[in-house]
């Protein structure tokens, strides 16, 4: 039965042109956009598919690593009038506010050293470094691989501090992944957001998992190591995750299953509804003993904690450690296996159009 209602489900999305009218939609929102840019602008932004800066990324601040592309600070109002449609074209409502929250997230997070620099409790060296980083709204830059007026294969970037978006495009399919986002801090404590979390869900419903868990659950589910001071999967890392950890979905009762299930619909549901359910139609295809659970670390809040969600498609990580080793300060990625920067789509499209 479950085969026949994901079977249904695809055939959906294929008579309504889910895919094609996805990438049309993608391509006419990035071509208004780049239409609003004076020639300089438009220089920056528009680099070759071949650049190889296409398959790198990082969450560092502008001051550690600089990036290739335009600096979204000098787009003019109207390019950020069209950069914001784009967004909304690429992510479901949750993705898009989540997006901008970390955006402003810098700013904030710049004023909270200030206010603490201030009040005696950070010193005159700290600040330097920190003012060096160049925590700044506008310090996130967007880049257009290829031109999507003209070419079947082509992408584009959106990355700065604790944000990497990352679209790849080859003839009627498109990938987003790996899809980065993150929050320091992961709660603000002063100024007038305190109380602002960009990133909640991804946080609480973690917690709520792992402390349903009984205790013979939580003997295959907890593991014993340190908390990674990174997700694993982060750039600059050769580590891969090949091996399976934690639990099983099969070893989970129904309300259990059911909150691992939001917690993954959490972050394929920043997506735009179409390629969500795409996303989600392949999760209820996976039998449960392929779905697995690792958490690492504290219980509770505002301690050190990660956790790991495994399955044959998707990574999903998510380390809550920062600087303060406090546990405000979060990483999370989600990535389509064997997929990221598009390779399993730009390959199946190669191999297709070499046979035609």
């Amino acid at each position: 039965m479950k085969n026949i209602l994901t079977l249904f489900v695809l055939l959906l999305l294929s008579v309504s042109n889910g895919y094609s009218q996805s990438v049309k939609e993608l391509q006419k929102s990035t071509l208004e956009l780049v239409a609003t840019f004076d020639e300089d602008l438009k220089k920056e932004a528009m680099l070759s598919m071949q650049d190889s800066m296409r398959t790198k990324w990082t969450n560092l601040p502008i001051g550690l690593a600089p990036r290739t592309g335009a600096r979204f600070g000098d787009f003019s109002e109207e390019s950020k009038l069209k950069f914001h449609r784009l967004l909304t074209t690429m992510f479901s409502s949750q993705g898009y506010l989540k997006t901008f929250a970390i955006m402003q997230l810098d700013d904030i997070l710049h004023e909270i050293f200030e206010i603490g620099f201030q009040r005696g409790e950070v010193n005159e060296n700290t600040i330097k470094m920190v003012r060096g980083l160049d925590w700044d709204y506008g310090n996130y830059f967007f880049a257009v691989w290829g031109d999507p007026a003209m070419d079947a294969i082509w992408g584009l970037k959106f990355e700065g501090h604790h944000l990497s978006i990352n679209l790849s495009v080859a003839g009627d399919e498109f990938s987003m992944t790996p899809l980065f986002m993150g929050t320091d801090p992961a709660e603000v404590e002063v100024t007038q957001y305190s109380g602002l979390r960009p990133l909640s869900k991804e946080e609480d419903y973690g917690f709520w998992l792992v402390n349903l868990l009984s205790d013979e659950q939580k003997s295959k589910a907890v593991l014993s190591q340190k908390v990674p001071g990174d997700i694993l999967t982060a750039p600059g890392t050769e580590q891969r995750l090949t091996e399976y950890w934690g639990i099983k979905a099969s070893e989970l009762d129904k309300s259990q299953e059911k909150i691992l299930h939001h917690i993954i619909e959490e972050y394929i549901g920043n997506l735009e509804h179409e390629k969500a359910d795409v996303y989600l139609a392949m999760l209820h295809e996976t039998p449960k003993e392929q779905i697995y659970f690792a958490w690492i670390g504290a219980l509770e809040p505002r301690k050190s904690h990660y956790y790991l969600i495994h399955t044959p498609d998707f990574i999903i990580e998510y380390d809550n450690v920062g600087f303060m080793n406090n546990g405000n300060h979060i990483h999370a990625i989600w990535r389509e296996k064997n997929n990221d920067f598009g390779v399993d789509i730009l390959k199946k499209h190669r191999l297709d159009h070499e046979h035609n």
